[in-house]
């Protein structure tokens, strides 16, 4: 089992969710769509040839963002992972998997 985190803009939140959820994530025993998210500010600054959904080169952005959290099964954290950066609109998606043991 993995954890699955990723930062999403607002206007973006549950479109790309879904996508997850689609692919496999947030299910835990007979229930899907689970999931833990809390609203945060995110900051970045695009650099020389990037292509930012949000902002300019060089100037220094922040937004609101959520943090969405959720667990997914070892066989379909590579289809997750595949469907949050397709879903995703940043060029560059922020996110990390951590691997859960059971005690």
């Amino acid at each position: 089992m993995y954890k699955l985190c990723f930062f999403v803009p607002d206007a973006n939140l549950e479109a790309v969710k879904q996508a997850v959820f689609d692919a496999g994530a947030g299910r835990i025993g007979d229930y899907d769509s689970c999931c833990w998210q809390t609203r945060g500010t995110g900051q970045f600054r695009p650099l020389a040839g990037s292509n930012p959904h949000i902002g300019e080169q060089g100037a220094l952005e922040q937004l609101e963002e959520w943090k969405v959290e959720v667990v997914c099964a070892n066989d379909r954290i590579d289809a997750a992972i595949a469907a949050l950066k397709l879903a995703h609109p940043y060029e560059e998606v922020a996110y990390d998997v951590w691997r859960l043991e059971a005690l």
